[in-house]
């Protein structure tokens, strides 16, 4: 049954070699202007050389307002292309692909880092920033469409795969599709058809720019957890307009920083609980025909088969694991692990750069 999970996959133009997902993830290692360092070209390689289909970058900020936090990838300036392109370039020494995760903070985000006041669809308090952002005008959310278009142009010269936008979690673009947080009287806001809108010129203007052979795929709430926030129903229908529009890929997750419910679950979870966003993604796979990508504290090899084999999702996301094990896919496919070691105790979020804190006190 594991076999699937070595099988090849097509996100519209781009052939990955397996399925299993490298999820986006913060590193804490970029320069101050959000330039790779070499020990993100360290960490990367080891990724790449641990045999990950599918690596997805830690969120790359479009404009320095949408910087979320210290030590970020940028995408928001040509000189950072040719760290891109060192980036791209050793992972393509394998097999293994790459995308760029693109992204805005909104409101969740804070003065010093982003140089000024957040900004977001409506003025809404952001109580774990401790934030009230500015409304945008109807002038800087244009100029935030050809910012992200601009970022896949970037990717694109830097020699990346693929795109990916980041829906979720509260930012910028997660917050015009939630009513929780999108209160607009405008074209912007209202409908879901409204709220979508950024999101669908932006995928317009990246084709427009870069065709239909670069792939861009989303990563996008189920729910928000939050009163009022995105409902799974809203999320069924946006990935039918989404996919509509040429998207060829959806990673499936959920929560807002301020619901108390985030993306990132603490804690071991028996085998049978694990993929906590999976019963979600499987929803959305009934509903498009491009490949879904499943997550939520994964860890065993035979629970990563059976949710493929099942057809509940085709492609399997991981993130903290690869921090303790870059390694896994490789050991998965040798036989020499059945299970991350990885405890989900969080601890690995360190902001002098992402570490297993599990290695570091068995090495001490």
């Amino acid at each position: 049954m594991k076999d699937i999970l070595f099988s090849s996959i097509n996100l519209g133009s781009v052939q990955l070699p397996n399925r299993f997902v490298r999820s986006a993830t913060h590193d804490f290692l970029a320069g101050d202007g959000g330039e790779i360092t070499p020990r993100q070209l360290q960490l990367y390689q080891q990724l790449a050389a641990g045999e990950v289909g599918l690596i997805i970058t830690g969120h790359a900020y479009v404009h320095p307002r949408g910087q979320a936090s210290p030590r970020q990838i940028g995408a928001w300036k040509d000189d950072l292309i040719p760290g891109l392109n060192k980036l791209a370039s050793i992972v393509h020494q394998y097999p293994t692909r790459i995308f760029l995760q693109l992204a805005h903070a909104g409101r969740q985000t804070k003065e010093k880092i982003c140089g000024g006041q957040p900004v977001a669809p409506s003025p809404v308090y952001e109580p774990t920033f401790k934030v009230m952002p500015r409304a945008m005008t109807e002038e800087e959310i244009k100029q935030t469409i050809e910012d992200f278009v601009q970022g896949a142009r970037r990717a694109r010269e830097a020699g990346f795969d693929g795109i990916q936008l980041h829906l979720a979690h509260g930012y910028l673009l997660s917050s015009f599709l939630s009513p929780y947080t999108n209160r607009r009287q405008d074209k912007w806001g209202g409908s879901l058809e409204n709220r979508l809108r950024i999101i669908q010129e932006i995928v317009r203007g990246i084709k427009k720019l870069l065709g239909d052979e670069f792939p861009i795929i989303v990563k996008i709430n189920a729910t928000d957890f939050i009163l009022h926030g995105l409902q799974l129903s809203d999320c069924l229908k946006a990935v039918k307009i989404l996919e509509a529009e040429g998207v060829v890929g959806f990673e499936i997750s959920g929560g807002l920083a301020e619901a108390g419910q985030g993306s990132v679950w603490k804690g071991e979870r028996a085998e049978e609980e694990e993929g906590y966003f999976v019963p979600y993604a499987a929803e959305v796979k009934k509903v498009i025909s491009s490949p879904v990508f499943g997550l939520g504290g994964l860890r065993t090899l035979r629970r990563l088969a059976k949710l493929v084999s099942s057809g509940q999702v085709d492609l399997v996301s991981l993130s903290r694991p690869f921090i303790r094990e870059p390694d896994l896919v490789k050991k998965f496919r040798l036989g020499m692990a059945h299970k991350s070691a990885c405890i989900s105790c969080n601890q690995c979020f360190n902001p002098r750069g992402i570490r297993c804190a599990q290695l570091q006190k068995s090495s001490s």
